[in-house]
């Protein structure tokens, strides 16, 4: 799927332009006729109707003298599925949405070169040192619920896992979603040699396993389960959006998984320096102000204007969990293998 960062009523003139053929060419000048495309490989809901995609595009186009192509996939799980697939015939520039989870697999893929940019100091409860991705987002996974519908949800992963008249869930397929294999990770830490048990306590209580987030959350505000597997700043959005204060992230006793999102670019493109310049403008506050109330993350750099209002009250884990991401690339096939087992029991 591509998605046109230029097709915007503001630049519809310039579109018009791009599109008018011979009859606007001898008018149009010649710097509007070369104008490099960058494009970036990224997950649908960041370029979907509430994602921060289009006004990113707008800010990187007005400074880079280029257009933004976007092309999507379901997830970040799908997206290195994609590059495992194109190999060095991709045609991504740049691919934003990976996680930390699939940084050591999307690195051996060998497509991702050194980005060359200096984070600076960044606003993130992990240090930064990694010379091939950067990171532009972070949040700790949760279970949202409605406050109208459940009214005292688990405290605990276990209690969620285990209880058998328990909340029943919609979650995401380890094999294809990164919040699903982060709950997975999640699972492998607090349960240990006890993780497939738990899993096949649950899994009566699971409505489906979804490819993506999107779809998953989707079939929670349709009422289809009473909890779905999302973000601690999930909240954030129905308070701006709908100015709805009922959904509500609950907060475990073991502590959540922490997510941060990443990006890189890639050895095959044919605009390196356009690349590592969208790199830059990622860590910039006219792209990090767009992450809190865009993508519904805490930014991997506080914009000048501090947190939205959306953002107070959220659920604060008291621990975090995260694995290296030599160790996750290891231990993956065994952990979706014991996950495959104890589903279908």
């Amino acid at each position: 799927m591509h998605t046109r960062a230029r097709l915007v009523p503001a630049r519809l003139p310039i579109l018009a332009a791009l599109l008018g053929g011979a009859l606007v060419a001898p008018y149009a000048p010649a710097a509007a006729q070369d104008r490099p495309t960058l494009t970036v490989y990224t997950y649908s809901s960041f370029v979907g109707r509430y994602g921060p995609g289009e006004a990113i595009a707008e800010r990187f186009e007005a400074s880079c003298g280029c257009d933004l192509d976007w092309v999507t996939a379901d997830d970040a799980g799908s997206l290195l599925g994609r590059l495992r697939l194109e190999g060095p015939s991709t045609q991504a520039d740049v691919v934003l949405g990976l996680d930390m989870n699939l940084a050591a697999e999307a690195r051996a893929l060998g497509l991702f070169a050194p980005h060359g940019v200096d984070p600076g100091a960044l606003d993130m409860p992990v240090a930064w040192e990694n010379e091939i991705f950067l990171p532009y987002d972070w949040g700790h996974l949760a279970f949202v619920y409605d406050t109208t519908r459940l009214a005292a949800p688990p405290e605990s992963l276990e209690a969620l896992f285990n209880d058998p008249d328990g909340p029943r869930v919609v979650l995401q397929d380890p094999r294809t979603s990164a919040p699903g294999f982060g709950l997975l990770l999640w699972s492998s830490a607090v349960f240990g040699e006890g993780m497939a048990d738990a899993w096949a306590a649950l899994t009566p209580r699971v409505v489906t396993f979804t490819t993506g987030w999107s779809e998953a959350y989707g079939l929670f505000l349709e009422g289809e389960a009473d909890m779905v597997l999302s973000y601690a700043t999930s909240p954030a959005y129905h308070r701006s959006v709908e100015g709805e204060t009922r959904y509500e992230a609950a907060r475990f006793t073991e502590g959540h998984y922490l997510h941060v999102e990443i990006a890189g670019a890639t050895r095959a493109t044919d605009t390196p320096e356009l690349a590592r310049d969208f790199l830059r403008f990622m860590l910039s506050d006219g792209f990090q102000s767009l992450i809190p109330e865009g993508n519904w993350m805490y930014p991997a750099r506080l914009p000048d204007d501090g947190l939205p209002e959306s953002f107070e009250g959220l659920i604060a884990p008291d621990a975090a969990f995260l694995f290296d991401p030599e160790r996750v690339s290891a231990e993956r096939r065994a952990l979706i293998d014991a996950w495959l087992e104890a589903t279908t029991r």
